[in-house]
């Protein structure tokens, strides 16, 4: 038997559009209580009005590159939902088309410290909390660009490549806990991130909606197995 869902507890970071806003409501239909956390508090509290409909959500404003505000996030959903039960870790940023030499340090520090120091932060503070209730499950949003490297995209690589391989040394660290850690990895998704745009034309792109099945099934799977890394990747991109 997967998780049973119904009243079980999720944060979900960077949950305002896209494939967090898409989990955080596949979450929401299946019974899970879910706070919503972005940088921005009118976004936030907006998402989570729009969600209300489809379950028990609240809104925090939350800037993960914060330690502080990471911590308080935490004690938020314990205090709001009584402990954590699953953490999202999608939280996400990037620089893309500059090179390594165009790039500032503002820059290149502001996607690490997003993309992987955040995940970090969020992990060091949900675990004690996951541990209490028993058990849970940490999701991170990886990218295939944390295994396939590009020119103009040197930053938001290494903070994926990072943050794969931070992923399978906790998941050695927490499994006798009960607690399983896998990542996913998608290829081109169909969202406003990086400064792209939803439209019909990129109908072959993976969907936000997608990633938040693989979500599901992975907190669907047996406890007994535990699919560490997920890749998913357009089914039928345009022909070259």
């Amino acid at each position: 038997m997967g998780m049973d869902l119904i009243d079980k507890t999720a944060v979900v970071t960077g949950g305002t559009k896209g494939i967090g806003y898409a989990i955080a409501e596949a979450l929401l239909k299946n019974g899970v209580k879910v706070l919503l956390c972005g940088r921005d508090k009118a976004s936030v509290q907006s998402a989570a009005e729009r969600l209300a409909v489809h379950g028990e959500v609240e809104a925090a404003e939350c800037d993960v590159r914060n330690e502080g505000q990471v911590r308080m996030l935490f004690e938020h959903c314990a205090v709001s939902f009584g402990g954590v039960d699953i953490l999202i870790n999608n939280a996400g940023m990037g620089y893309f088309g500059k090179t390594v030499e165009e790039m500032t340090g503002d820059e290149f520090r502001q996607t690490l410290e997003t993309n992987l120091f955040g995940v970090f932060y969020a992990c060091h503070y949900a675990i004690p909390h996951l541990k209490h209730r028993g058990g849970g499950y940490i999701i991170n949003i990886s990218s295939l660009a944390g295994q396939n490297a590009h020119p103009r995209m040197a930053a938001y690589n290494a903070s994926k490549f990072g943050l794969n391989g931070f992923s399978e040394a906790l998941m050695q660290e927490v499994r006798q806990d009960d607690i399983k850690v896998s990542y996913i990895c998608p290829g081109s998704v169909n969202t406003e991130f990086g400064g792209d745009s939803v439209s019909d034309q990129k109908s072959w792109q993976i969907q936000p909606e997608d990633v938040a099945q693989v979500v599901l099934d992975l907190l669907a799977m047996n406890q007994r197995s535990l699919p560490s890394k997920v890749e998913i990747r357009p089914s039928k991109p345009p022909a070259k």
